[in-house]
């Protein structure tokens, strides 16, 4: 079963409940597709050499 959950904060894609698992995350009340979640993460990684 899919579910429309609601637009990710960043981007707008729709971001669906699939069988009771959501398909992205929520960061501080923020809802957010694992595409944009993935950027987050890595654009929060340390660079080397900095």
């Amino acid at each position: 079963m899919q579910e429309l959950v609601g637009r990710c904060q960043e981007c707008g894609k729709e971001v669906f409940c699939l069988d009771g698992f959501l398909n992205g995350v929520s960061e501080n009340g923020r809802l957010i597709c694992f595409e944009c979640s993935e950027q987050n993460d890595r654009s929060a990684e340390p660079q080397p050499g900095i």
